[in-house]
C-alpha cells in the first residue's frame, strides 16, 4: 500500500510541454489496515472510471478525457454542515460506490484516516475521481475544523471550483467566512448548497439571506424547497420549471422523478417558480451583458420563451466571473438533491481551460486517486489531478519542476507574457506562485519519548509531519532541552500525538498545553555591545551598535533598517549574518521567552576586525539586541480569539455569566431560528477546555467555533499574575 502520496495538478497551457504542480503536498495516507477492528473496513467500490465490469471502455478516456469535460471540485464548509456526507452521497449516484457510507458508522470512503473515523469529522483532505454524465470530476473533501485550516488553503489553490456546503437552519457560520474568505483569495468559482433541509428549524430565505448579507454575495436562486424541515420532499428546478420528487419509499435516494409545473395540478407552486425565473433572468442580465442584449432584442415580451439552455450559459459565465453564486438546495443524509447539485457542478462550474493558471510544472510518475486505492497511469493531460510518489524531499507548499532549466525557461515566458500584459516584472529569474498563508500557532507543549533511544524515532516522525503539515511547528527548548509541540489547537495537537503513536509506534508523552504569547516593547532603546574572542591564532572582533523601538503596524517578524552610516560594502559581505542574528534574538523575548514582534531593530553602526568570521557577527548582533529588548519597558501580548457560540434561549444567561468570567469581550447577540448567536472576543488563556464547561452548561445542546483574532496586549495586572505563575511564585 503507497504510504507516502503528494497531489499534483497540471495546469491547463496552449504550449507542447507539460508541466505538474505539487499543489497540496499532502499525504494521502491508505491506513485501512491499521484501523481498529470494531471499525468497519469493508466498502463495495464500484467500477473505476470508464470501466465496465472488467473491460476497459476507453483507456485513453480514462487517463486523458477531454479538457472541457474535466471538473476540479473542492467541498468546503463550516464544521458538521455535511461536506463529508454530501461527498458520499455524490460517489455513490456516480457509481464509484455500492454501498452508502455514515460519518457516524465510521465508514465513509473519504474519512479514511483512524482519527477521522473514530470522531466523525475530517482531518486531512481526500481526493476522489469519478466520472458523471460523461464528465471527469477530481473532487477533494475539506476539513471544516478551524485546526485544520491550512488544508483548506493548500487545496483551494489548485481547484478551478468549489461547493460551499451551508447548514440551512444556520446559514453562514463562524468557519464559513474562513473558507469563503480563502476562496476568494485564490479567485475560486464557487456554488452553494443549502444542505439539512430536513432538519428542525430549516429556512431556505433565511439561509439565502445569510449568503446576501455576511459573504456580501450575490444568490441566484436556481431552486426552490418543496417543503422545509419535516415537510421537505424535493426541490423545484427555476431554470426549466420542473419539480424534482424523490421516492419516500426508497432507502438510497436514486429514485427521484422529474415532471414540469402544470397550472391545473401546481398553481401555486407554479406562480412562486415564475416569478423566482423572472427575478433570476433579470439578474442575470444585470450581471452579464451578452445575456442582457439576447433578452432585450428577443425575449422581452415574454420571459416563459427563453431557453433553458441559454440561461444556464449566462449562469456559468456570471459564476466564472464570480458576480454572483447559484444557490441549490437538499438534504445529503435523508438523499435528497445531490443528483441535481452534481448536474449544477458540470453546468456552472469551470473546466481548466476556462481558468488561468500563470505557471508551469513537470513531473514522472503518476497515479489518478480514489481516496485510498490508485491506479498507475503513464501520462496526464493538462487540467488533470493525480497523485505522484517518492518526493522525500519536498514539503507542502514546494513547486516541482524537471530541471532548473525548466523553471528558467518558464520565469521568461512569464516574463514575456507580463510585456505583453505591459506589467513590470524585476525578477525575470524566479516563477512566484500562489503560496499558501501558514497561520502561527497558539498552542504548545513539549513532548517527549518513551526513552533516550526513542529519540532518533521521535524526530523522525515530527519531521514527517511538519512537511506535511506546516502549521506544526517543531523547536528545541534552548534552556531545557526539551523538543517543544507548536499547533493550532488542543485538537489539532491532540491529532499529531495520537498520530504519532500510530503511524510511528510511539508512546509519547506530552507535557501541559500552554499559550503561545508573543512580546513587543513599548519604547525605543539603543545598546552597543562588543565580542573579542580568540580562537586559535585568529582574533575575531565585532563592536555593534543597534535602537529597538515599536512600531504600530503588526509585524510578527522585526522590521530592519542600517543607518546611512554603514557602508554598503561592509553591509554586503555582513547583511546575511547581521540579519539572522536580528532574526535569533527576536524568537525569544525577555519576559517568557516568547517571540518579540511589532519592532524595529536599526542597525547604527558595526566595525568588524578583519578576518572576523560571519558566525562571531551574527552572535554579537543577537547578543546586542536582546540587550536592547531588556532595556525597553517590555509587554506580554496574548492571542485573542474571535468566539461564537450558538445556544438555545433558555441557556443564554448562564453561557453569558461564564463569558464574563473568562473576559470575555460580548460584540452582538444575534437571533437565528430558535436560537441565540453569541458573538465576542475572548482571551485564548480563558477559553481552554471551554467545550466541557458549554456542555455541562447547555446540556450538550450548544456549539461553538474559535478563530484566531490578533494579539492584544495583556493589563498589567494580568501580565503581574502570569509572570508571577511562570517564576512559580504564585
Amino acid at each position: 500500500m503507497l504510504s507516502n502520496l503528494r497531489i499534483c495538478a497540471v495546469s491547463h497551457q496552449t504550449i507542447s510541454s507539460v508541466h505538474i504542480n505539487n499543489i497540496c503536498c499532502y499525504k494521502v495516507r491508505a491506513s485501512l489496515k491499521r484501523l481498529k477492528p470494531h471499525v468497519p473496513l469493508g466498502r463495495n467500490y464500484s467500477s473505476l472510471p470508464g470501466l465496465i465490469g472488467n473491460d476497459i471502455k476507453s483507456l485513453h478516456s480514462i487517463i486523458n478525457p477531454p479538457i472541457a469535460k474535466i471538473r476540479n471540485i473542492g467541498i468546503m464548509a463550516h464544521i458538521d454542515a455535511g461536506k463529508t456526507t454530501t461527498t458520499e452521497r455524490i460517489l455513490y449516484y456516480s457509481g464509484y460506490t455500492r454501498s452508502l457510507g455514515d460519518v457516524d458508522d465510521g465508514d465513509t470512503v473519504t474519512d479514511f484516516m483512524a482519527q477521522e473515523r473514530e470522531r466523525g469529522i475530517t482531518i486531512q483532505s481526500a481526493a476522489v475521481t469519478f466520472d458523471w454524465k460523461g464528465y471527469r470530476v477530481n473532487l477533494i473533501d475539506t476539513p471544516g475544523h478551524v485546526d485544520f485550516t491550512l488544508e483548506v488553503e493548500r487545496c483551494l489553490r489548485v481547484l478551478d471550483g468549489a461547493v460551499a456546503i451551508f447548514d440551512a437552519s444556520a446559514g453562514v457560520e463562524a468557519q464559513t467566512l474562513t473558507v469563503w474568505r480563502q476562496a476568494d483569495k485564490h479567485n475560486i468559482p464557487r456554488i452553494c448548497f443549502l444542505n439539512k433541509m430536513d432538519k428542525t428549524g430549516a429556512s431556505f430565505k433565511y439561509a439565502v439571506e445569510s449568503i446576501r448579507e455576511k459573504l456580501k454575495a450575490k444568490p441566484l436562486l436556481l431552486q426552490l424547497p418543496i417543503g422545509e424541515a419535516k415537510t421537505f420532499k424535493g426541490v423545484v428546478d427555476v431554470v426549466t420549471k420542473e419539480k424534482l420528487l424523490w421516492n419516500s419509499n426508497s432507502n438510497d435516494g436514486k429514485d427521484f422523478e422529474r415532471k414540469p409545473l402544470l397550472e391545473m395540478s401546481d398553481p401555486e407552486l407554479l406562480k412562486e417558480t415564475t416569478e423566482a425565473r423572472n427575478a433570476l433572468i433579470e439578474q442575470v442580465a444585470d450581471l452579464d451583458d451578452e445575456f442582457a442584449d439576447l433578452v432585450l432584442e428577443e425575449f422581452s415580451e415574454n420571459f416563459d420563451l427563453l431557453p433553458a439552455e441559454k440561461l444556464q450559459t449566462a449562469i456559468h459565465r456570471v459564476t466564472l466571473a464570480q458576480t454572483a453564486v447559484p444557490v441549490l438546495c437538499g438534504s445529503a443524509l435523508k438523499n435528497k438533491g445531490i443528483q441535481p447539485l452534481l448536474d449544477a457542478v458540470t453546468v456552472y462550474l469551470p473546466s481548466p481551460e476556462e481558468r488561468n493558471y500563470e505557471f508551469l510544472e513537470r513531473i514522472s510518475r503518476l497515479l489518478l486517486p480514489f481516496a485510498d486505492q490508485h491506479v498507475e497511469i503513464p501520462s496526464l493531460t493538462a487540467g488533470n489531478i493525480a497523485l505522484t510518489v517518492g518526493l522525500k524531499h519536498t514539503a507542502t507548499g514546494d513547486t516541482i519542476v524537471s530541471s532548473k532549466s525548466s523553471a528558467l525557461a518558464a520565469a521568461r515566458r512569464a516574463e514575456r507574457e507580463g510585456e505583453k500584459k505591459h506589467r513590470q516584472n524585476n525578477e525575470a529569474e524566479r516563477v512566484l506562485l500562489a503560496g499558501v498563508e501558514i497561520p502561527e500557532p497558539v498552542f504548545f507543549c513539549t513532548i517527549e519519548p518513551p526513552s533516550v533511544s526513542k529519540q532518533p524515532d521521535l524526530e523522525h516522525a515530527l519531521k514527517c509531519l511538519q512537511r506535511e503539515d506546516p502549521s506544526l511547528k517543531v523547536r528545541l527548548d534552548p534552556d531545557s532541552g526539551q523538543t517543544v509541540l507548536c499547533g493550532m489547537g488542543e485538537l489539532h495537537i491532540e491529532i499529531i500525538h495520537d498520530r504519532i503513536k500510530r503511524e510511528y509506534g510511539l508512546e509519547t508523552y506530552l507535557g501541559p498545553l500552554q499559550v503561545a504569547y508573543r512580546e513587543t516593547i513599548l519604547n525605543s532603546v539603543r545598546a552597543t555591545d562588543t565580542l573579542d574572542r580568540t580562537l586559535g591564532d585568529k582574533r575575531h572582533l565585532v563592536t555593534v551598535e543597534v535602537e529597538a523601538r515599536p512600531i504600530e503596524t503588526s509585524s510578527v517578524t522585526p522590521v530592519i533598517e542600517y543607518a546611512e552610516s554603514i557602508s554598503e560594502g561592509l553591509l554586503k559581505v555582513s547583511k546575511e549574518a547581521i540579519e539572522s542574528g536580528i532574526h535569533s534574538a527576536c524568537l525569544q523575548g525577555p519576559l517568557l521567552g516568547s517571540p518579540v514582534q511589532d519592532v524595529a531593530i536599526t542597525l547604527y553602526s558595526l566595525t568588524v576586525h578583519p578576518g572576523t568570521s560571519t558566525t562571531m557577527i551574527s552572535a554579537c548582533v543577537s547578543r546586542c539586541v536582546q540587550k536592547a529588548l531588556k532595556k525597553a519597558d517590555k509587554q506580554v501580548l496574548e492571542p485573542l480569539m474571535n468566539l461564537e457560540v450558538t445556544v438555545a434561549r433558555d441557556y443564554l444567561s448562564p453561557v453569558l455569566a461564564d463569558l464574563a468570567q473568562r473576559r470575555g469581550n460580548i460584540q452582538e447577540i444575534q437571533t437565528r431560528q430558535d436560537n441565540k448567536v453569541v458573538i465576542g472576543f475572548v482571551p485564548l488563556a480563558d477559553i481552554m477546555g471551554y467545550s466541557t464547561v458549554l456542555r455541562t452548561l447547555t446540556s450538550g445542546s450548544a456549539t461553538f467555533a474559535l478563530e484566531l483574532s490578533t494579539y492584544q496586549a495583556m493589563n498589567s495586572q494580568d501580565q503581574n499574575t502570569l509572570l508571577n505563575r511562570r517564576s512559580g511564585l504564585t
